[in-house]
């Protein structure tokens, strides 16, 4: 009785070694795949579907492995393949959502809206993607931070690709007091921008009156600059157009408001009266 249990014993321990020795090759096997498929579609793919067709490879070579470890141990695949359709079918259900973003992942692969290093901005959320997986969308925000968004949402929301083109627009809401001259400001703010490094001549800056506000004449100025340069030229054109405003005497207007009593239409008295006035 005890040889008979020590050689089923030593069968058994010979069996694990063997299932242990296939999920090592496995696991080496998966890795040297990857990193050869991501060689060969390094000129053929951008990095989005390089990471993706790796990714998958190096699964289905370790599940061959995972199999042969579990055939060297005498584990039966036919019972474990019905299981598997019965335990699918139960996860299937209870996980409607994951299904639901692993093909939203798989649109977002045929359409490619971005891909790893641009851009994004989702909802109020903006940040450079890292990674792009069959569930999620992995973000890095400009304060550090790691954000992950379903695929399922990026589907369903406005995705807004900051680094698409290479050129981008910025556009300058500014007021100018009722008195000041239109072409006069015009001029200024197009000298303004010839003189910026920053800003492109082609396409040229663009003026546009927008309207008589409350206190001021409404207008856009826009400028065009190179995407790894808009943050830039947005902080340095502001600063200059003020300098250029005070230096040509242009006012900036800030809100003015009458005081009126009743249905009286002349303004409301106002008296001053400073320290000195209230201490005699």
């Amino acid at each position: 009785m005890e040889q008979w249990l020590g050689k089923i014993d030593s069968g058994l321990v010979i069996a694990i070694v063997e299932a242990l020795v296939y999920l090592l090759i496995g696991f080496i096997l998966a890795r040297m795949t990857s990193r050869g498929i991501r060689q060969w579609s390094k000129s053929r793919f951008d990095i989005h579907q390089q990471l993706l067709m790796a990714r998958i490879a190096s699964y289905l070579v370790l599940l061959v492995f995972v199999v042969m470890g579990l055939n060297a141990i005498g584990f039966n695949l036919g019972v474990l393949i019905g299981a598997a359709g019965i335990l699918s079918v139960a996860i299937g259900f209870a996980s409607q959502t994951s299904a639901s973003n692993i093909i939203s992942g798989l649109f977002l692969v045929a359409e490619r809206p971005f891909s790893v290093g641009d851009l994004i901005r989702v909802g109020t959320t903006t940040g450079e993607v890292l990674s792009i997986d069959l569930l999620s969308v992995k973000l890095r925000t400009f304060d550090n931070l790691f954000v992950r968004i379903p695929n399922e949402t990026l589907i369903k929301s406005e995705v807004t690709t900051l680094t698409r083109f290479p050129i981008r627009r910025i556009d300058l809401a500014i007021g100018v007091a009722y008195k000041e001259d239109i072409k006069r400001v015009r001029a200024v703010l197009e000298q303004v921008a010839e003189r910026n490094p920053l800003c492109l001549d082609e396409p040229k800056p663009i003026f546009v009156f927008l309207g008589f506000g409350e206190s001021s004449l409404d207008m856009q100025f826009s400028v065009w600059v190179k995407r790894e340069k808009f943050i830039d030229l947005k902080n340095s054109i502001h600063e200059e157009i003020k300098e250029a405003f005070d230096l040509e005497g242009i006012e900036i207007p800030f809100p003015h408001r009458s005081l009126y009593t009743g249905s009286v239409t002349e303004p409301f008295p106002i008296r001053v009266i400073n320290d000195r006035d209230e201490t005699t």
